[in-house]
């Protein structure tokens, strides 16, 4: 079974993007039985909430795993366009209109044929909603090699214009590693939660994630934290000189709706939700 028809796909990365919006707006109503959770990114420095972001859930809450496997590879593309869509229509009544707070995106840089061609989508959403696309971050992960590192380049570079903050998530797990910091410079790097957990009680993880701190404030990019669980594992992030942090010790992710997020940490917050 695929949430999406095909025939929403370009054939290949330099097609005409003509009728491409409103062939995404015509696949939201044809049965894409998803939606959104959000999860909130919390400033441990500021004491707020940073940020929310958008987790595709299934209708009745089933994983994103659950959903992502019955997408069609061929339908990628309009699966990526939907998803963006469905994330700034539910957000935007929800988010403070501060220009700050940000709405995290995750996006597959194979998804992307043409970057201002494919961003239009996500710029009418913004647009019809009165969304501020300051607010706007999107974050793209790399589960196989990439082979066309100036593509990603331009596609930071495009979004950097249009005022979007970027993001590479799960650095340290894969292929999201140093050279990938190096060629694509975005503005904030999602460490690998795997490169987090226990790391209380790991003095070589404490090292290397206190150095990629410290790389990362000399190259002026943000450092996140996340998939943070327990009271110890945050205290040890925040002595490493992390300030953002995302994980199920502050929320846990919730469909349509912003949760109530814990952004006083201190001693007597050791509880988990």
């Amino acid at each position: 079974m695929t949430f999406l028809d095909p025939a929403f796909v370009p054939a290949a990365r330099g097609d005409a993007y003509p009728n491409k919006c409103g062939a995404c707006r015509e696949g939201l109503s044809h049965g894409l039985n998803f939606t959104m959770a959000f999860q909130p990114i919390v400033d441990l420095a500021a004491d707020r909430v940073w940020g929310y972001e958008s987790l595709v859930r299934g209708p009745e809450g089933q994983s994103a795993a659950s959903i992502l496997n019955r997408v069609d590879p061929q339908a990628v593309y309009a699966f990526d366009q939907a998803c963006r869509v469905k994330a700034i229509e539910l957000a935007a009544p929800l988010l403070p209109r501060d220009g700050r707070t940000k709405l995290s995106i995750n996006f597959k840089p194979n998804a992307v044929y043409e970057p201002r061609a494919c961003i239009r989508a996500t710029l009418e959403a913004a647009r019809r909603t009165g969304f501020d696309k300051a607010q706007l971050m999107f974050e793209f992960t790399e589960d196989e090699h990439m082979n066309d590192v100036a593509h990603v380049r331009r596609i930071i570079e495009v979004y950097k214009q249009f005022g979007f903050t970027t993001a590479i998530d799960d650095f340290g797990a894969g292929h999201a590693g140093l050279s990938l910091l190096a060629d694509l410079r975005p503005d904030l790097i999602k460490l690998d939660a795997a490169l987090i957990r226990s790391i209380e009680s790991c003095r070589q993880r404490q090292i290397i994630v206190r150095n990629i701190v410290a790389m990362t404030k000399e190259l002026g990019v943000q450092c996140l934290a996340e998939g943070l669980e327990t009271y110890e594992e945050v205290a040890m992030v925040r002595d490493l000189g992390i300030e953002l942090c995302q994980g199920y010790f502050f929320a846990r992710p919730e469909i349509a709706k912003l949760p109530q997020a814990r952004i006083n940490f201190t001693e007597s917050s050791r509880s988990t939700f």
